[in-house]
């Protein structure tokens, strides 16, 4: 893949509201993600800023180099009620940038001096380079910390999720995690129709999770909204041409159809009964923040 480069940014503000959803606060340290996973549901952020959101959602990565000192003084208001936010909705707060910026080091040391409980989702066994504060902020409130885990398949990962940390490396820094009484569990999460929905593929990650101590599995089809679909579907007719049609045939709108939705539900469930796992993620009480607005920018390459 072309190198990438990193934008600093400076933000107004590091908490967003975010409306249905599972959760009310999120909080991104970078925009854009080098990943380059081929189904992200992210890239059209990307397009609110002006920017490509096919190559150049993986080649430029904002950094918000500001987050930390923004969150704390939000965690400091006094209209604040220490409600749980969620780190990575929207791009992964342990890609590849964040070993040179720390800025999600940076954020964790304001949650653990608040005593703020925080939900992480990553595919980067890096989050155990923090395994200091998480340890520390879960002596007082909840920490969670979401494995997104799609195949255990190490052929297929390397196409659809090109720089990432193997899964099975993942499902290792989730052991260590609960191994110091954090709350962890796997996102299988999207299920890709012809490629990882069948019993095999989803079998083979539940069970590596619950293996693993898992505490939970979530999953959810594949969706193909606007921004999603013009990146990932050339990216099938290249690489399984054989399923294109079968996608025209099941997107003809940006979600799958409820029976084929169901049916993979259903499965999952079943499996998920079957080596002992929750059916839901544990829930914690979440409210509403402002989106941040990005300034200033100063590129790095990286």
């Amino acid at each position: 893949m072309a190198r990438f480069t990193v934008h600093e940014i400076h933000c107004k503000s590091a908490m967003n509201a975010v409306r249905g959803m599972p959760f009310s606060w999120s909080l991104n340290p970078y925009r854009g993600c080098r990943h380059a996973c081929v189904y992200c549901y992210a890239r059209p952020t990307h397009e609110y800023l002006g920017l490509d959101a096919k190559a150049g959602f993986q080649e430029i990565i904002l950094a918000k180099v500001n987050a930390p000192e923004v969150a704390r003084k939000e965690l400091s208001r006094k209209t604040w009620r220490g409600e749980n936010v969620v780190i990575g909705t929207a791009t992964d707060p342990y890609q590849q940038a964040e070993s040179r910026y720390r800025i999600t080091r940076g954020i964790l040391e304001a949650f653990r001096d608040a005593r703020n409980p925080v939900s992480i989702t990553t595919k980067s066994p890096m989050v155990l380079r923090d395994l200091d504060l998480l340890s520390d902020l879960a002596r007082h409130v909840p920490v969670t910390v979401h494995f997104t885990v799609t195949t255990m398949d190490e052929t297929l990962w390397k196409e659809i999720e090109p720089t990432t940390s193997k899964p099975r490396k993942r499902l290792e820094a989730l052991t260590t995690l609960r191994e110091h009484g954090i709350h962890a569990g796997v996102f299988l999460s999207p299920v890709l129709p012809g490629l990882t929905d069948d019993e095999e593929h989803l079998e083979a990650v539940i069970a590596a999770a619950a293996e693993a101590g898992a505490e939970f599995i979530f999953s959810q089809p594949l969706r193909l909204g606007p921004g999603i679909s013009e990146y990932y579907l050339p990216w099938l007719e290249r690489a399984h041409p054989h399923l294109a049609h079968d996608y025209q045939r099941l997107y003809r709108y940006n979600s799958p159809p409820a029976h084929y939705a169901d049916r993979v539900k259903e499965r999952v469930r079943t499996l998920k009964a079957k080596h002992g796992l929750q059916d839901r993620i544990p829930e914690i009480k979440i409210e509403r923040a402002s989106p941040p607005l990005p300034t200033q920018l100063r590129l790095l390459p990286l």
